[in-house]
């Protein structure tokens, strides 16, 4: 049987997500069990999740930096916008006015979303939610005697 060269944890990581010790095996020419052993002896299996969690780790890194960026440039935007609209409005009529003051609240209210406060919609919204959780989490009593119904709370059929 031949020797297992010092590069077969690279080998075997250079196999990629389906990587298993029989091909290595297969392409060092030595018995899996061989291979099985030496993984074990060198913690392969760790040292791979350990790799891959780093790699999970840099990855999310670099998505929220992303994130970051586009929040920046979009509030860059929206603020830009927001002068724009202003400018308009000193410098139009107030007849004409009136797509700069669009334009101007549609820009307040981007820069609110992208500052995570709630949008008019947004609260509203969370207001029907609080006004539903409320109504249907009411005692079975309170609802049967608002109802006209007595005792246990119970509608009639």
């Amino acid at each position: 049987m031949s020797r297992i060269p010092a590069s077969a944890y690279e080998d075997y990581l250079a196999l990629g997500p389906n990587r298993s010790y029989q091909v290595l095996a297969d392409r060092l020419g030595v018995s899996k069990t061989a291979i099985t052993n030496k993984a074990r002896r060198e913690n392969w299996q760790e040292r791979i999740a350990a790799l891959e969690e780093e790699g999970r780790r840099k990855a999310e890194a670099r998505a929220l930096d992303e994130i970051e960026k586009v929040r920046e440039r979009h509030l860059k935007e929206a603020r830009f916008l927001q002068a724009r609209a202003l400018q308009a409005l000193r410098d139009l009529p107030p007849e004409k006015g009136v797509r700069a003051a669009n334009a101007l609240a549609t820009a307040w209210r981007h820069e609110l979303l992208i500052l995570g406060e709630p949008t008019e919609r947004a609260a509203s919204v969370e207001e029907k939610i609080k006004g539903e959780y409320e109504r249907w989490m009411e005692p079975a009593d309170d609802v049967g005697s608002r109802n006209g119904h007595a005792g246990n709370g119970r509608a009639r059929k």
